[in-house]
């Protein structure tokens, strides 16, 4: 049994609402459907009624819930009491960020930071974009950085979390050159011939931007998804073996780029097209609130100090 299945079964319990719950725990409804059938698999009985709308629980749901809501709670009161033990990592901040923007922005961006605000201490958990969503709002980092575009938003209340814009992020498809510094694999591609396509894996932040470039794109696209991972730098490096085109982020690929290790997939096209198979994201860091009632560490409230100045200058 895991820990998220009973945070689950609370969010049920509070909200009666299977789409609502889900929503709210950052996961698609099928998977928070199934999680809930997990919990009632390990419990052996049945804890929410189906048949009744709003959700209802069953007598056993009921019991479950009280019990649900003294175990987190003193779970949570062991994790506080353990890391108040941790009084030298006071100084130290704890980000949450996906694998790509482990790899590609964070440290970059930690090396300004260090020129423009000073050195700092800092750990970093690195997560899928779900996983790192969760560690924010369990109050299991300081600030959680991640991508954002409009049409994919992350689900957190802006009554209880703030942000801060860092910068900017370019998704294009790139591909490795042939002898003649052309792309090996050159877009749009024909329906009879599909050109073999390296894909992020579903449910994947990056993945569901490219299918909106996809199906924004002006020319039909035809590709053959060959391979698939979650991780950017995993398409990268399938990339420059030449299995395929990948949509990859510009800071990803810039090194590639310049060793001519790598091209872009619309190279020598018309700029309608190359245009259309791109896509700016935002890079944006997130706290929760001082609100909350729960006192920031020192050094991670100054540096959002330092960026929130940042961000109005």
């Amino acid at each position: 049994m895991e820990t998220k299945w009973l945070e689950d079964f609370v969010s049920l319990a509070e909200t009666r609402s299977f789409s609502r719950s889900a929503v709210l725990r950052h996961v698609t409804q099928p998977a928070f459907s199934r999680r809930i059938q997990s919990l009632e698999a390990w419990a052996g009985a049945d804890l929410v009624d189906r048949s009744s709308y709003p959700t209802r629980l069953t007598p056993a749901g009921q019991t479950l819930y009280s019990q649900a809501l003294e175990m987190l709670q003193a779970l949570q009161s062991t994790r506080a009491m353990l890391r108040g033990h941790q009084s030298a990592g006071q100084d130290v901040i704890e980000f949450a960020v996906p694998h790509t923007l482990a790899f590609t922005f964070f440290p970059a961006w930690v090396s300004e930071l260090r020129e423009q605000f000073g050195t700092i201490k800092s750990r970093l958990i690195a997560l899928n974009v779900h996983d790192a969503v969760l560690r924010l709002t369990e109050g299991s980092c300081d600030l959680l950085i991640a991508y954002h575009h409009d049409s994919q938003p992350l689900q957190l209340d802006t009554g209880r979390y703030e942000l801060v814009t860092l910068g900017q992020e370019v998704l294009s498809p790139y591909v490795k050159p042939d002898a003649d510094g052309q792309p090996l694999f050159h877009l749009p591609g024909r329906a009879s011939q599909p050109l073999p396509y390296l894909g992020y894996a579903p449910g994947a932040y990056l993945g569901r931007v490219v299918d909106l470039i996809l199906k924004q794109s002006p020319t039909a696209i035809h590709l053959d998804r060959v391979y698939e991972t979650d991780m950017a730098e995993g398409l990268k490096a399938m990339a420059l073996e030449g299995h395929g085109i990948a949509f990859l982020p510009l800071s990803a690929v810039k090194k590639d780029l310049r060793a001519k290790k790598l091209v872009s997939a619309t190279l020598g096209t018309g700029k309608e097209l190359q245009g259309g198979l791109q896509m700016t994201l935002d890079i944006r860091a997130y706290r929760e609130k001082d609100t909350s009632g729960k006192e920031a560490k020192g050094a991670a409230q100054a540096l959002w100090s330092f960026l929130q100045t940042q961000k109005t200058s």
